[in-house]
């Protein structure tokens, strides 16, 4: 949870491959915390490939102005595959947040260096919702619950801005996926 007794400054990387939506996630959280009077930074990057290259996004959230975009050791990691994990779960700063995908990561990461790790069966859950592109919102949504920074609701409000107007008949099912990561968040901390 948010130690309100300091200024906020958030480094997030959110990361898998293209076609899980990462870019996606990237921007809604950008888009949560400006709605919420936030300074902030979106950076994607796209591999070789758009669908099955990899992807990733460095947010930076902050209540002053941010400096460099650049997002090198995170506070906080999203990560949506295995490839991923080995590339930016090392980088995550000490006591930071590891959120990953346990539908793609087959074994619990030890980090140490007291890096608290979320496992969210994330392709498991958006398959049960009735669509598999729903993960990333899954994944985000469980974030936002773990940091405590933004709720749910307050990043399925910001949905419409982000999504392209022929994707709006997905807003129900992107929003319940929010609120389904975020409720999966809440129950794993209390293991």
């Amino acid at each position: 949870m948010r130690d309100t007794n300091h200024e906020l400054y958030e480094e997030v990387v959110i990361a898998g491959f293209g076609g899980q939506g990462i870019i996606l996630a990237g921007r809604l959280l950008a888009q949560t915390a400006m709605t919420a009077g936030k300074e902030v930074t979106a950076m994607p990057s796209y591999g070789a490939e758009m669908r099955g290259g990899t992807a990733n996004s460095m947010v930076v959230i902050s209540d002053k102005p941010i400096a460099c975009p650049l997002v090198t050791r995170p506070d906080s990691a999203i990560v949506m595959s295995k490839a991923s994990l080995n590339k930016f779960g090392p980088r995550i700063k000490e006591h930071g947040l590891l959120v990953y995908n346990s539908s793609q990561v087959d074994q619990k990461p030890d980090l140490g260096r007291g890096i608290e790790t979320i496992a969210i069966p994330a392709d498991d859950i958006a398959k049960q919702l009735g669509n598999t592109k729903a993960t990333n919102m899954v994944m985000l949504g469980a974030y936002l619950a773990a940091k405590g920074l933004f709720g749910p609701e307050a990043a399925a409000a910001c949905l419409p801005d982000v999504l392209a107007k022929r994707y709006h008949h997905t807003l129900p099912l992107n929003s319940k996926a929010l609120r389904t990561g975020a409720e999966l968040a809440k129950n794993s901390t209390a293991l």
